[in-house]
């Protein structure tokens, strides 16, 4: 496969992006964002559109158990009213996008979040992810990638106040 062709098939996160919960996922509990460490991606990010600039989705970063899962906790102007992942499958297929866990299995490595995954609502497909806080934790990167992190896609996120 060409790189061109490689760059399509990597993930197309509009800011949606976030990651759905295994099955075998612990429930949500509630996290207190304004107790939230700089060093840490735990709390509340606005997703940006790439191509407008706009916040798109809100998404909940929580560490349990010494892991990180995100869930979208609200949406900005969705194309329809109460969107579902209607492109998912399994457990997730037709779920709503607010509520979806779209992040789960980060573990800190130095000073990145890795071996987690990302689901896309847009597309319903997982990728492997990492993360890294940036501009004094007020920015959180996130690198989706289909094998190597190399053939991928970035998306910066915005924390929330």
């Amino acid at each position: 496969m060409r790189l061109p062709q490689l760059r399509a098939v990597t993930f197309s996160i509009i800011g949606l992006t976030a990651a759905l919960a295994q099955p075998s996922a612990a429930p949500t509990q509630a996290f207190d964002t304004m107790g939230a460490s700089p060093a840490s991606p735990a709390g509340r990010w606005k997703t940006v559109d790439d191509a407008t600039g706009k916040v798109k989705s809100i998404v909940d970063i929580r560490e349990q158990n010494g892991k990180l899962y995100g869930t979208i906790e609200k949406l900005f102007d969705p194309p329809v009213p109460h969107p579902t992942c209607y492109l998912c499958s399994g457990v997730m297929k037709d779920r709503p996008l607010v509520g979806l866990q779209v992040l789960w299995g980060f573990e800190q490595d130095g000073r990145q979040w890795s071996g987690g995954e990302v689901l896309d609502p847009e597309t319903g497909k997982i990728y492997h992810a990492s993360l890294m806080l940036e501009d004094s934790g007020r920015k959180l990167r996130l690198r989706g990638y289909i094998g190597i992190p190399l053939l991928g896609r970035t998306e910066h996120w915005q924390r929330a106040e």
